[in-house]
């Protein structure tokens, strides 16, 4: 929720077959939320649209715009545990289109490889650059590397990445999400999330995401070279089958004052949200 007051989030419409070794994804989305994470003028726009074939056991090759493989968190709010996203996801990447390649390697090791557009350029490559990707996941852990230039006047950018999630206990999880980007004489960022939940009874759960968000001295995304920014956001959620509501509170504290027409170093704010699947 950006302002005060009564606010739309978005919808996803997803269709999708899974045919024996083939199958393709459709998610269309609309609704500013989606807007502000994707970018564009359009009332709808497409999250993902990619096929993808299972050329072996082990080994499944997808082709078109798929969501990152980068971070904890993800566009649609149906699987994220706070309704708010932290400065990591909003600064990250949201999605890329290109080829991937994905590889068992083992029960709990998996390599993926991938060659895409820079970053968020969906519908076109314009500007004849590639990205590259790779990722190693062992267990519930992925190590998460982005290589390639982004625009034809910038140097490469780097981003190395690690994202987790575990059990801790049968009501207990905690997830984990660290990340440093750079691309040099321009800037870049580097932070740390932790997620922390418990399930109190079967339908109600508490969660805590404790973030530091740092911006390279060169530049940064958000509030400006140099700056730190703490993000603490305790939500609670009361779940049925289909119906998710969440009551979130929000604590952000900059190094520099940044909100409330750059006269405060913090914001506060409370919010509560409704998440429908089905």
């Amino acid at each position: 929720a950006n302002l005060n007051g009564f606010a739309l989030g978005m919808a996803n419409l997803i269709a999708s077959y899974e045919g024996e070794k083939t199958g393709v994804v459709a998610d269309l989305a609309f609704g500013p939320r989606g807007i502000d994470a994707v970018g564009g003028d359009n009332d709808i726009f497409i999250n993902q649209l990619y096929a993808y074939w299972n050329a072996s056991e082990k080994l499944t090759l997808t082709l078109g715009n798929f969501n990152t493989f980068l971070g904890y968190e993800v566009i649609s709010p149906v699987d994220n545990f706070h309704y708010s996203t932290s400065y990591l996801f909003s600064y990250g990447p949201f999605s890329h289109t290109g080829l991937k390649a994905d590889y068992s390697l083992s029960e709990k090791q998996s390599v993926m490889l991938a060659i895409m557009n820079p970053t968020d350029f969906t519908e076109m490559n314009d500007v004849d650059l590639y990205t590259y990707g790779l990722q190693y996941g062992y267990g519930d852990t992925y190590l998460n590397l982005l290589y390639g230039k982004q625009s034809i006047d910038a140097s490469p950018t780097l981003q190395i990445d690690l994202t987790g999630s575990y059990e801790l206990g049968k009501t207990t999880g905690l997830g984990i999400n660290a990340s440093y980007n750079e691309t040099p004489s321009t800037g870049g960022f580097y932070g740390v999330a932790l997620y922390p939940s418990k399930t109190i009874k079967d339908q109600f759960a508490v969660g805590l995401r404790s973030e530091i968000f740092h911006e390279l001295d060169a530049g940064g995304p958000a509030y400006g070279a140099g700056t730190t920014t703490l993000d603490f956001t305790l939500t609670g959620a009361y779940e049925t089958d289909e119906l998710r509501l969440i009551l979130e509170c929000r604590l952000d504290q900059s190094s520099a004052p940044q909100f409330n027409a750059m006269t405060t170093d913090q914001l506060a704010s409370i919010l509560i949200a409704a998440v429908y699947q089905f």
